[in-house]
């Protein structure tokens, strides 16, 4: 996927998250990544990508940025158009989007204009399956992550009714999921955060109900995501993975100092040791 292509995909994202899907999955990533991210501390926390979910909300860092791609607009109120428009008021019936929060610094993700190791805690919602080049966008937050700082990281599962509704769509099925080419699976996920000494330590999966566009039908299955945990504790819509940098410990190595060899002890012979004992 080229960067136009992923520019596209991203809209479609941020359109995608007003639909009754995209907001029964904000519910439940949000109530997860208030549980991860309110008992861990330090000092600065960074958010990159997706502003419609407040990641770092339960987060108590003194110091928290959002990162994106863009300065994207406030939302604008109906009230407000003709004022802009010059066109006599009307009323219009706008879908329920989440609340925009300011972006601290715009950026290419490939490149995070922050200093090495001076972050203890970054986010990634839905942030590598929509990127060009996703490793290097871990290799940049593990760069500027401290030694045992944390990152956490969202996406789509691919082994899920949703990613099987989602792989359906080139035979012909309807696309449930915004359009991208690579999603992303725990495992692999996990080899990659390994390969940069992040070893994941926790993982937690949610949105088990089907591939439903509609808020009744999602409603129906609503008790799937009490039985999912347990029954088929692996086929969630989504996962949250948390992972810890990992720095191995360093051995100081001294100069070379010269070490004089041992001299041998003298050895007595048996005799004298014997005529010793007879003179005594």
């Amino acid at each position: 996927m080229d960067k136009a292509g992923s520019e596209q995909s991203i809209i479609a994202l941020e359109g995608w998250l007003q639909t009754p899907a995209g907001v029964y999955m904000r519910a439940w990533e949000q109530t997860c990544l208030d549980n991860l991210t309110v008992d861990i501390f330090g000092y600065n926390a960074v958010q990159i990508g997706l502003p419609q979910i407040d990641a770092l909300a339960a987060n108590r860092m003194p110091n928290k940025w959002l990162v994106d791609r863009k300065v994207r607009p406030e939302n604008i109120v109906p009230s407000a158009l003709p004022a802009l428009t010059g066109q006599p008021e009307t009323v219009i019936e706008l879908p329920a989007a989440p609340a925009l929060r300011p972006v601290s610094l715009t950026c290419d993700f490939t490149e995070l204009p922050f200093a090495s190791h001076s972050l203890d805690l970054v986010v990634l919602p839905h942030v590598l399956e929509f990127s060009t080049d996703p490793h290097q966008v871990l290799r940049e937050v593990e760069r500027v992550l401290i030694p045992e700082g944390q990152v956490i990281i969202c996406g789509f599962n691919p082994t899920s009714l949703w990613g099987a509704r989602h792989v359906l769509r080139r035979v012909g099925g309807a696309s449930f999921l915004p359009p991208t080419e690579s999603l992303i699976t725990m495992p692999r996920m996990r080899d990659w955060l390994k390969l940069l000494n992040m070893g994941a330590s926790h993982s937690h999966l949610g949105c088990y109900a089907p591939a439903c566009r509609t808020e009744k039908w999602l409603q129906r299955y609503a008790f799937m995501d009490n039985a999912g945990p347990r029954w088929w504790p692996f086929f969630g819509g989504v996962y949250v993975i948390q992972a810890i940098k990992r720095v191995k410990g360093m051995h100081l190595i001294g100069p070379a100092w010269a070490k004089k060899s041992a001299t041998a002890p003298a050895v007595v012979p048996a005799t004298n040791k014997r005529r010793e004992q007879q003179d005594g």
